[in-house]
């Protein structure tokens, strides 16, 4: 089974991909957060036959939801009508600061904060 992993934000989205096997999560891309995001979506998922969908759910230190967390569960519920497979929520904490600690800052940060939230999921699923 193949995994998408998402990173969301109110400016741009990290999207990370399973292998095959689902065991390895990878940085795919980073799209901008638009109007045509679900589209774009849709458009990875089709093309690298996507199965189930990992978004990152975003809690502050004292566990309690972000301000984004609004935006993530409103986006989460578009995504789901719209492509018709499992949207699943995986608890993240710091994972951009963790891709820019391994990586420095770049382009793809927001892809490998994706692949650490879908590789947190699919190391529980183990």
């Amino acid at each position: 089974m193949r995994y998408l992993g998402i990173d969301f934000g109110s400016k741009r989205i990290g999207l990370a991909i399973s292998d095959e096997e689902g065991k390895m999560a990878f940085p795919h891309s980073v799209i901008l957060n638009s109007k045509n995001t679900l589209d774009e979506i849709r458009d990875i998922i089709e093309k690298e036959k996507i199965e189930s969908i990992v978004i990152g759910e975003s809690k502050d230190f004292a566990g309690k939801p972000n301000k984004i967390m609004v935006e993530i569960e409103e986006f989460r519920k578009m995504l789901a009508e719209k492509i018709k497979l499992p949207v699943l929520f995986e608890p993240e904490f710091m994972t951009s600061a963790q891709a820019e600690q391994t990586q420095g800052k770049n382009e793809m940060h927001d892809a490998s904060a994706a692949a650490i939230i879908l590789q947190s999921y699919l190391d529980r699923l183990k």
